[in-house]
């Protein structure tokens, strides 16, 4: 039996964006929000009819969500219209959706890994 690699540990920058990171994805809300905007841009209101939130929550969310740098903003009039674009981000967020879907699954009594 041949040990398993070790990978490199990150360094503490790179440790500290990631954890930055997760802090951030760790409300179901800003879930939510965050995969929304993946899918195309949209305004306060849109967002908070599509998670079902108030618009002043919501509104709190993308503003912490935008000091992070995980979303983005533009002002069109007195709008302003949000878009998540980090690949990285999405890619993580669909891991962890893809996983969530997996663990109710393998509840429910379905075999998550046949196909």
């Amino acid at each position: 039996m041949h040990p398993t690699p070790v990978h490199a540990v990150p360094d503490d920058e790179h440790a500290q964006i990631a954890s930055s990171t997760f802090r951030m994805l760790a409300d179901a809300t800003r879930v939510k929000i965050l995969w929304a905007l993946f899918a195309q841009e949209a305004s306060v209101n849109a967002l908070a009819e599509a998670v079902g939130a108030a618009p002043a929550a919501v509104s709190q969310h993308l503003a912490k969500l935008r000091l992070a740098g995980l979303v983005e903003s533009r002002r069109e009039g007195t709008f302003a219209y949000y878009r998540a674009t980090d690949p990285h981000v999405r890619r993580l967020l669909a891991e962890a959706l893809s996983h969530a879907e997996h663990v109710t699954g393998a509840a429910r009594g379905d075999d998550p890994h046949s196909y």
